[in-house]
């Protein structure tokens, strides 16, 4: 008889959860009224997706007005960061990030710099900060943009966001930051951090894949629409809106905002479940990033002589699914940028790290199986 999957990638991605799974079918049968047209049923779904606007805004302290709902954060932080750069050319072409973002951002960087921006990346300590000092230092009369993610993906560091914030503000900079894993998981207050950007994927939060949202301070005066077409999202995004994402979006919201200290308890506990596990099981782990959890979510461990790749092909033999420090595909393991920035190329950090990721659904059992392979993997003489 097979064994339920144990799936701990929650960092990757999360399974759609119930209520949000009845919210949307519920608005796949009766809010199909195009919120643009000026008929009662049309009506009814605008105003349903503006209720999610209103709460979004309200978890974020910003204005409705603001919120402009996408696919992904991946559509968000692209959108968001090439429209900035080309709108504030004229004051200069330098932005400053880090190293270690996200491919979205990473590659977007790229690109901008193929079109002739400077770009400054600064680097991760091994705790997976950047230094304040160091991003006071790469100002320049041409910088106009800082983006800094919130919360790395990988081994689960925060930023020092008022510190950042702060500084962008007292330098007229325009800050846009990627939160996609952090949004929910710690506070997040657009006027407290000076946060001009941030970005959400709902499929990070227990809701469906394909939907999202960018805050972009005084949108309706300073965002140029990355998808030209019709009016929608208040002339932001064209396209009809997806009403049954966005409504699944605002319930997945709805029920981490009532659950928010039962919900980072528990990713804690499962957190500690492990690391004790592992020791009792004297299993050679070592903490990538932040010794003590700043993600809650994310473990990013070191398993010297182990290869990620070989011990992932194991246990998704077993029906275990995790993930490693860097893209694993095929036994072929691209080096993770934030490993490589934190430790160097030649670290055998790079090739010998395990990310385990925690959600709702994990369970201590979920924790001592994959221990228990892990064991066995290692009796095994791999």
């Amino acid at each position: 008889m097979s064994m339920t999957p144990t799936y701990l990638d929650y960092a990757a991605t999360t399974p759609v959860s119930e209520p949000v799974i009845q919210v949307m079918t519920k608005a796949l049968k009766e809010s199909f009224g195009n919120p643009s047209s000026n008929y009662s049923i049309g009506q009814e779904t605008h105003r349903q997706i503006e209720a999610v606007r209103q709460q979004i805004a309200n978890s974020i302290n910003a204005n409705p007005a603001d919120i402009i709902f996408m696919s992904c954060g991946t559509e968000a932080n692209d959108s968001a960061l090439i429209q900035t750069a080309h709108r504030l050319k004229e004051k200069g072409n330098h932005i400053i990030s880090t190293v270690a973002e996200h491919s979205s951002i990473h590659q977007t960087l790229k690109r901008l710099e193929a079109e002739g921006f400077r770009v400054t990346t600064l680097d991760f300590d091994e705790e997976g900060h950047i230094s304040l000092a160091a991003l006071k230092q790469a100002l320049t009369p041409e910088t106009t943009i800082v983006s800094i993610m919130a919360g790395n993906n990988e081994v689960g560091s925060l930023q020092d966001l008022q510190a950042i914030g702060d500084f962008c503000h007292e330098n007229g900079l325009f800050f846009q930051s990627d939160t996609v894993q952090t949004y929910l998981k710690v506070p997040l207050d657009v006027e407290k951090y000076h946060i001009d950007a941030l970005s959400l994927s709902a499929h990070k939060i227990y809701g469906p894949k394909g939907i999202g949202f960018l805050y972009y301070r005084e949108a309706k005066t300073h965002f140029t629409p990355y998808l030209p077409g019709g009016g929608q999202e208040n002339g932001h995004r064209a396209g009809t809106e997806a009403i049954h994402q966005i409504l699944g979006m605002g319930s997945a919201i709805e029920w981490l905002i009532d659950h928010a200290q039962a919900h980072h308890e528990h990713l804690i506990a499962m957190r500690e479940a492990f690391l004790k596990g592992a020791e009792e099981r004297d299993l050679t782990l070592e903490i990538n990033g932040p010794k003590t959890p700043e993600l809650p979510h994310i473990l990013s461990v070191y398993w010297p002589g182990h290869e990620s790749c070989d011990v992932l092909d194991y246990l998704n033999a077993q029906d275990v699914f995790i993930s490693a420090g860097s893209a694993c595909n095929a036994c072929s393991i691209s080096p993770s940028r934030v490993l490589v920035d934190m430790y160097g190329m030649d670290s055998p950090r790079v090739s010998e790290t395990l990310r385990i990721s925690f959600g709702w659904p994990t369970t201590t059992a979920d924790i001592e199986r994959l221990l228990d392979l892990m064991v066995a993997y290692d009796r095994q003489g791999n």
